[in-house]
């Protein structure tokens, strides 16, 4: 398999300092673009979306916490056991995290968002506008407890 190497675009700054499971909905951070590489033109007209899907690193999932098979969502027994996969927690063998945000401003090489998961100083992958276009199409199916999981998540 091979093997892919990836430098983060900026960092998270500010929101919450520790990966606590629910109300992310009114959490705001900055995310600081790395000024060695990128100038405010990177984030030019990202301000005209609402939305923006922040692509991140659970940076501090260690190896030996990092879930390859099946488990009970948030450990919880009254949820079925299900493939990593078919989750999306933190303990993945990627580490990688997805949010989509609601977008406050564009400042310089900072973008200022509401809802976004991660936490101070996570380091950032990649920044991509929400566009309908590429929303799914068609029915979304869920199972009850993926519901439950949510309920107050934001």
């Amino acid at each position: 398999m091979q093997t892919v190497v990836l430098q983060p675009i900026g960092v998270v700054q500010g929101g919450r300092g520790e990966p606590v499971d629910d109300d992310w909905g009114e959490s705001r951070a900055r995310i600081e673009l790395d000024a060695a590489r990128f100038t405010a033109e990177a984030l030019a007209g990202l301000d005209s979306f609402s939305h923006a899907e922040i692509v991140f690193v659970f940076d501090r999932v260690g190896e030996d916490q990092v879930v390859t098979g099946a488990r009970h969502p948030r450990g919880n027994a009254d949820w079925p056991k299900v493939g990593i996969f078919a989750q999306r927690g933190k303990n993945r063998p990627s580490r990688i995290g997805v949010s989509v945000c609601r977008i406050l401003a564009v400042e310089g090489t900072a973008l200022v968002v509401q809802g976004l998961d991660a936490i101070d100083g996570t380091p950032v992958l990649d920044i991509k506008p929400v566009m309908t276009g590429f929303l799914p199409r068609g029915d979304v199916l869920e199972p009850a407890w993926a519901r439950e999981i949510m309920e107050r998540y934001w």
